[in-house]
């Protein structure tokens, strides 16, 4: 089937199958139902057979003043009829004495066995509660808990915990227990919920065994069944679950949910002669994607937009991988015996034509950040946006280690090197005359450290800077999985907002290169927000989220970190506190 074809169906399925209308007081009384559906669940003496129930939990997303997508996935019993329905209801109290929906909603067998239902017509900056059950086999889920966003005036500030890159295979879901536990109002996920590769492949280390962490499927995941049954593993995990049941989410997808370092028509880690076409496989994912996180768009393969929160934030959630991106750049295509081509780079680089957006994204980002009269207005990006640019020498080197050629003598040599640069820049910075031309350029002349960021589309990233002009503009970013405090500066180094980036959940940082080499992720921290003209702060070593607290005077980020991988425990440190106003 050509792209097109497969495209266009993918974005005509309706994954919010059910859409029901809340209103204090009108019920569907489930007696009532329950005598409208004894033919379809087997008559009166219907007696369920085989394993059935709630058992990838319950969950909300895409919040609104009015709405909420509520979720769950039912496994029927082995002897119940195809497309069985349960009931729902939601409630304002936990004992659901205060019921505003309790109707019937349909299971689609077509979608994994999935269930998405919009509510409307909900009080603005209030708490429900719902469960989904079925009468005839006597399945109940857990209770979820969901609120709706706050109307301008109704709060004084907004909560966000910001999380990203969880692999299942590299250790607990620590951080998504935290998450529950915390007084966050919204979870703003940014990709890498699930990861693709095979059972023993990326993320897993000498954990995963004990902890019966492997991947399921064994292989990596390619066909619809493949992503269907990963996505079931994930939603299996006990506190994945939790945070679902007490916390909406806004999600994006990143590249993992496809396959790594995606791009709109390809991926680096996808082989055509024995993985099959990209396009049917990026169907695949995107399919899944929705069936499991299901967001409230128009077309399923256009999955930004905005949420408006009590005129203090406009959350503007971001597509940065996959509907307009251009396939990334790679230095090893510009590097010979003779060195870097510095100019045929550049000329790439800066061409004006390559896009991370996409036109139709990019009009539409400035489009609603020109009609937002929010305090801050914050994009949900997946990658980050600030300049990461570090000396060119450097980045030779930490390329040899990200490689893997990890040596004493690598380590050696990399920790003198950024004990030099380090001396200098510091010089530069106090204006040491005695400084000499080529001590300067080599602090000076500096390489974007990651072309998989925005840093690789330096055009469209000063596009939307642009846009963004007279506005608050705070980055939300993950994809990396270490922490980051940023300033957001143009091409002529003025400051156009700050970045708030998030460490993983459970995927490895900087210390994965590193190895348990502490002293040389020590001197990574230490160095880089001296090298680094825009970066504040960066943790390279641990696993957390952010707490983005927003209010009319301030936008705050606390870098929260969890204390292991290895055993349950959620509890947090705050490794960083910085405030914007």
């Amino acid at each position: 089937m050509k792209k097109e074809k497969i495209f266009t169906k993918l974005s005509r399925r309706s994954f919010i199958r059910n859409s029901v209308v809340a209103a204090a007081g009108v019920t569907l009384l489930p007696g009532a139902l329950a005598s409208c559906s004894d033919d379809d669940s087997g008559g009166e003496n219907f007696t369920p057979e085989g394993d059935f129930g709630f058992f990838e939990g319950v969950a909300s997303f895409d919040p609104t003043q009015q709405k909420v997508v509520l979720w769950t996935r039912y496994t029927p019993a082995t002897n119940e009829p195809t497309k069985p329905s349960i009931l729902l209801d939601v409630a304002k109290t936990n004992d659901f004495k205060d019921l505003v929906v309790s109707e019937s909603v349909v299971v689609d067998m077509e979608s994994d066995n999935t269930v998405y239902v919009d509510v409307d017509k909900l009080t603005s900056n209030t708490q429900y509660y719902y469960r989904f059950r079925h009468e005839k086999t006597g399945a109940v889920s857990v209770v979820g808990e969901t609120k709706t966003l706050p109307a301008p005036g109704e709060v004084s500030e907004v909560k966000l915990a910001v999380v990203s890159c969880s692999n299942f295979q590299a250790g607990l879901f620590n951080v998504y227990g935290a998450v529950a536990e915390s007084n966050a109002d919204i979870v703003v996920h940014l990709g890498d919920y699930i990861y693709e590769y095979a059972s023993g492949g990326y993320g897993s280390n000498e954990t995963t065994a004990a902890l019966n962490r492997q991947h399921k499927p064994a292989g990596e995941i390619v066909s619809l069944e493949d992503y269907r049954a990963r996505y079931r593993q994930y939603r299996g995990d006990e506190q994945l679950q939790k945070a679902h049941q007490l916390k909406p989410f806004i999600c994006v997808w990143d590249d993992h949910e496809i396959a790594n370092d995606a791009y709109t028509d390809g991926a680096e880690n996808h082989q055509p002669d024995t993985e099959g076409n990209f396009v049917d496989r990026k169907a695949h994912a995107l399919q899944a994607w929705h069936e499991y996180l299901p967001a409230r768009v128009s077309n399923q393969t256009e999955i930004y937009r905005n949420f408006e929160i009590a005129d203090i934030v406009n959350l503007i959630m971001l597509d940065t991988r996959i509907v307009g991106r251009n396939r990334q750049l790679n230095y090893v295509d510009y590097l010979s015996e003779a060195g870097l081509n510095s100019a045929a780079f550049v000329a790439d680089w800066q061409n004006p034509q390559r896009t991370l957006l996409g036109t139709k994204q990019r009009d539409w980002l400035s489009g609603s950040l020109a009609g937002s009269s929010a305090k801050w207005q914050v994009l949900g990006n997946q990658v980050l946006m600030a300049k990461i640019f570090i000396p060119a020498e450097l980045l030779l080197l930490t390329a040899q280690i990200a490689s893997g050629a990890v040596t004493p003598e690598l380590f050696q040599q990399y920790n003198a090197l950024v004990t030099e640069l380090v001396q200098i820049k510091v010089r530069l910075m106090q204006g040491d005359p005695s400084l000499t031309e080529a001590e300067k350029a080599r602090v000076q002349t500096v390489l974007p450290y990651n072309l998989d960021s925005w840093d690789g589309y330096p055009v469209e990233r000063e596009m939307v800077f642009a846009s963004a002009a007279g506005k608050k503009l705070i980055s939300l970013a993950g994809d990396t999985h270490n922490a980051w405090y940023s300033q957001l500066s143009d091409s002529d180094g003025n400051k156009v907002g700050a970045e708030f980036a998030a460490a993983s959940v459970s995927s490895p940082g900087f210390e994965a290169i590193f190895g348990d080499n502490a002293e040389v992720v020590a001197g990574f921290q230490l160095a880089y927000p001296i090298l680094v003209n825009d970066l504040d702060y960066v943790d390279a070593a641990r696993r957390g989220y952010v707490m983005a607290t927003f209010s009319n005077n301030s936008a705050k980020a606390d870098w929260q970190f969890v204390t292991t991988l290895a055993t349950k425990n959620t509890k947090t440190d705050s490794g960083k506190v910085a405030t914007e106003s």
